[in-house]
């Protein structure tokens, strides 16, 4: 990560199960059935060759807006330590996707300002469910992730967020981009971190925030960084001129706690 530098409640969120790491369907009938069932699912992952029925798994599943990852025998059956997958495994979430008006429902219920997480391409899971962890400990209203080239809820994350997961509303969008653009239509002002931005205890923080956390090794995408309103930086007093994306959020959110409370009195 660069050196960072109508009315809606939100809905209950449960935990599922927790009887792996990874919570996964395995073979043709089951992952069918689950898709059918309306069980909530991370993502599938099929083999494309596989033939058969493996092609009208991937239309329901798209159907249903389950992300659907191509995986070559040897992927799957490591995934599966060799059990029978007939090409393809579903893996279960650990806690229900929000939608971005639940995460507004969360803010109005408490009377406050929206404050919102913004991960881009945090592929880590340990990194997302810190994150989340801390998202949830600061009273942030709700996280927004994309589908692609992200961590997901899965139990890894589950875990790593000392199931915060099932408190903190995550939405995962097809467009970031797009999302932040309706934030912004909505009155939520964009803050981005970023090593070229200011120092972030000089930016005023205290109304309704979106905070972008960019990706481990790149940090925000171009794009991003051109929808934000305000560039945060970290100042970096040692050789190490960068810091993790999950301690690097936890700064910020805190001086976002810090500037509210302050503004209270």
């Amino acid at each position: 990560m660069d050196n960072i530098n109508n009315k809606k409640r939100p809905r209950e969120r449960k935990a599922a199960p927790q009887e792996n790491d990874e919570q996964l369907i395995i073979g043709r009938n089951p992952v069918t059935e689950a898709i059918k069932s309306g069980m909530t699912i991370d993502s599938i992952y099929v083999n494309p060759e596989a033939g058969g029925s493996i092609g009208h798994i991937i239309t329901l599943a798209k159907e249903q807006g389950i992300v659907v990852k191509d995986a070559n025998e040897q992927k799957l059956s490591k995934m599966c330590r060799g059990a029978s997958h007939q090409g393809v495994i579903a893996v279960g979430a650990c806690a229900e996707y929000a939608e971005i008006d639940d995460i507004f429902a969360a803010a109005e219920e408490k009377g406050e300002e929206p404050f919102i997480i913004i991960c881009d391409e945090i592929e880590d899971p340990h990194n997302l469910g810190a994150i989340i962890r801390t998202a949830e400990t600061a009273g942030a209203h709700g996280v927004i992730i994309p589908k692609r080239r992200s961590a997901s809820l899965n139990y890894t994350v589950f875990k790593t967020s000392a199931g915060a997961a099932s408190y903190v509303p995550v939405a995962r969008v097809a467009n970031l981009p797009a999302a932040v653009d309706e934030l912004k239509k909505r009155g939520v002002w964009i803050y981005g971190t970023d090593g070229a931005g200011q120092d972030y205890t000089g930016v005023d923080m205290r109304g309704a925030v979106g905070l972008v956390i960019g990706s481990e090794g790149f940090g925000m995408g171009r794009l991003m960084k051109e929808k934000c309103d305000f560039l945060l930086r970290l100042p970096m007093a040692g050789k190490i001129t960068s810091l993790n994306a999950s301690v690097a959020a936890g700064i910020f959110m805190y001086e976002i706690v810090r500037q509210r409370r302050a503004a209270k009195g």
